[in-house]
């Protein structure tokens, strides 16, 4: 399953249902805050943390299974996530995404924030969605917390994870 996107423009409800599906096959960026708070969680990055080059730029990825490509941190047998408290920033917004251009899809809509045009969306293919038990989740929410990825994101060096190593 793979993410299918539909507008997000008005609020949803959302609760986890621990498909697995999520926790598979993905690149999940990670930021130097998210490191520091595994690390001080107890996790040694050698165990959770994968080095990447992309456009001259190091990136800092979690690690996956080599036999199902999953999260080192989720359980294939229950689904659940084992630093839960503690996962990335990218994590605590999916089923969400922020994008920086429209993806054409039909309702979409344009939010401005200092300047700057993002576009929301959910995966509809997502279990969790529309769930009548589940939290109810914002546009605002989720556009604060993919600008605050992209801001942490970028800030991530290679001088900043040594400084988080050394600490």
């Amino acid at each position: 399953m793979r993410f299918k996107p539909r507008p997000f423009v008005k609020p949803v409800k959302f609760k986890c249902k621990f498909c697995l599906d999520c926790c598979k096959g993905r690149h999940v960026y990670l930021t130097l805050n998210d490191i520091k708070r595994l690390i001080d969680a107890g996790y040694d990055p050698q165990d959770f943390l994968t080095i990447s080059i992309e456009d001259g730029k190091i990136r800092f990825v979690l690690s996956v299974r080599e036999w199902d490509l999953g999260c080192v941190f989720q359980d294939p047998e229950t689904g659940l996530c084992k630093v839960h408290p503690h996962r990335p920033l990218i994590c605590r917004i999916y089923p969400f995404m922020v994008s920086k251009k429209p993806l054409g899809i039909k309702g979409e809509k344009k939010f401005e924030i200092n300047g700057k045009s993002f576009w929301l969306y959910y995966d509809e293919n997502c279990p969790g969605i529309n769930d009548e038990d589940g939290d109810t989740i914002t546009p605002e929410e989720i556009l604060k917390l993919g600008i605050k990825f992209e801001e942490e994101l970028e800030a991530t060096d290679l001088d900043g994870f040594l400084k988080i190593l050394r600490s």
